[in-house]
């Protein structure tokens, strides 16, 4: 008995241990980011919670779920107020898909859809992977001497 007790011990101390480097981690990321890079790590994050969520969503873990959805319709909200409206129909657009995809995340917890999450998770990703096709670009702009 009590090496399962020790083992149930280092195995929670393990994992306090992986929680603390991703945090630290995570930190060390945010503070050395440009303003490209902060929206990259906040899509990076709102996909993790996604699926986790969906992690817990199958063992029937309610609580755990809906603390990642909300954490992902945090992020994703974020990422909606960050938007510059001024520069017209394209921030229109993702206004109006970050508020679709916020629905349908609350849709998914309150009837414990899989399949929303996956949708959502679609979108984000296609959103994701064309923000980080122009990361030199933006990079380029934002530089004194591109100015």
């Amino acid at each position: 008995m009590a090496n399962t007790t020790s083992g149930q011990r280092g195995e929670f101390m393990y994992a306090q241990g992986i929680k603390q480097y991703q945090s630290v981690s995570t930190e060390t990321s945010i503070m050395d980011a440009d303003p490209h890079k902060l929206i990259q790590l906040l899509f990076e994050g709102a996909l993790a919670r996604i699926s986790t969520a969906k992690g817990h969503m199958e063992r029937k873990e309610y609580d755990r779920k809906s603390k990642m959805i909300n954490s992902a319709i945090d992020i994703i909200g974020g990422l909606q107020d960050s938007l510059n409206m001024e520069t017209g129909d394209l921030a229109m657009n993702l206004e109006r898909l970050y508020d679709y995809m916020i629905r349908r995340l609350f849709e998914a917890n309150a009837r414990n859809d899989q399949t929303i999450l996956d949708e959502v998770s679609g979108l984000l990703s296609q959103i994701k992977t064309a923000w980080d096709d122009i990361r030199e670009q933006a990079l380029a702009e934002s530089t004194p001497e591109a100015r």
